[in-house]
């Protein structure tokens, strides 16, 4: 079997997790102006948009590889998706800054970047347009009656922006625009308000 260029695509959303997932890092990049997007990045064990399933016991060993490239702030994605193996630096948009597991979907935070491609990015965000991540790996596949199998083989690459996903329910989101400072008790008396208010 040879290897070739294997793309996932996944929606990223404005619907949200919670600011806890947030470093203080993170919030104080975010209050100095810096954009934070969140959600599923990849997922195993379950067909995607492009038929293809990958094993959780190839993901999981790929995704454990990948988090050294997350420690040392090597793990960049490009604006759009190249048909090659290689990330181009001059259409680099983003830094994915974590990455962890939610059951079956792997989960990711990335940092938009302030380059070009990360502006063009961030413009996007702002206006609410729907955009999804990508994985960029190479390997092999193989057929079987529940999809197309990616193989031991697979070398995953990166995440890249893309406008069109291929895995139904993955989306990312913006994470919270505004930081506030209130503990949860002060945050539960909020909700609670506003559903009393409707």
């Amino acid at each position: 079997m040879s290897k070739s260029l294997l793309r996932e695509f996944f929606e990223l959303c404005p619907d949200g997790l919670c600011e806890d997932i947030l470093t203080e890092s993170d919030k104080h990049f975010i209050k100095t102006g810096g954009m934070m997007l969140s959600g599923v990045i990849q997922r195993a064990d379950a067909r995607n948009g492009n038929g293809r399933i990958y094993p959780y016991s190839v993901l999981n060993r790929e995704m454990e590889t990948y988090k050294k490239l997350v420690q040392e702030r090597r793990a960049l994605g490009e604006l759009d998706h190249p048909d090659q193996s290689v990330i181009n630096l001059r259409n680099v948009s983003h830094l994915v800054t974590e990455t962890w597991w939610n059951g079956r979907d792997v989960m990711g935070k990335i940092q938009v970047l302030n380059t070009p491609s990360g502006q063009v990015l961030r413009e996007l965000v702002n206006a609410n347009v729907k955009i999804g991540i990508s994985s960029r790996g190479t390997g092999s596949v193989r057929e079987s009656r529940g999809g197309t199998i990616v193989e031991d083989d697979f070398n995953l690459i990166c995440f890249d922006i893309v406008s069109e996903p291929s895995t139904h329910g993955a989306f990312m989101f913006q994470e919270n625009r505004k930081i506030v400072t209130e503990n949860k008790q002060t945050k539960l008396n909020n909700l609670i308000q506003d559903l009393l208010k409707k």
